[in-house]
């Protein structure tokens, strides 16, 4: 159950936004609130909903992003933080979920109102493919391992 949410969890670390190209960096204009909900399929085919608030912070000129993530389905929940680096169009960081002393690893591109980033931990690797049209994002997560695939609808509020 800990990997499971924590790859949830980790994936889930990348469902910012991103904005086409801004004077102050790739993250200006993320810092605030953003809640959103979808659902997880497991490899046993059974979903869950889930539910998420998560908190963005930018600074060093726009270049850098931490995150606070907090989320929740019917059979678990995960306080998870993220660091994250742009150099350009590639992104790269790193997460944990401290109630479980988990960490892990991301990295990809973002530009163009699109993210696609590969993470991953000590037992779960995943894609995460991020769209964003305007305060709405959606989120798409595709793993082999027990977690399928996670669907989500972000918005900023």
């Amino acid at each position: 159950m800990a990997i499971k949410a924590a790859g949830i969890g980790a994936a889930l670390l990348f469902s910012i936004p991103v904005s086409h190209a801004q004077s102050s960096g790739p993250f200006a204009g993320f810092d605030g609130a953003w809640t959103g909900t979808g659902t997880v399929s497991l490899s046993d085919g059974s979903t869950e909903r889930i539910r998420c608030k998560a908190d963005y912070k930018v600074g060093g000129s726009g270049l850098n992003l931490k995150q606070a993530l907090h989320c929740a389905s019917d059979s678990y929940k995960f306080d998870l933080t993220s660091d994250v680096t742009s150099q350009g169009e590639r992104i790269s960081g790193n997460w944990s979920e401290s109630s479980r002393n988990i960490f892990g690893n991301l990295q990809g591109t973002a530009g163009g109102g699109q993210i696609d980033v590969f993470v991953e931990a000590n037992g779960f690797a995943a894609n995460l493919s991020l769209r964003t049209n305007g305060t709405k994002q959606t989120v798409q997560i595709s793993s082999k391992g027990e977690i399928r695939g996670v669907n989500i609808t972000m918005t900023k509020g």
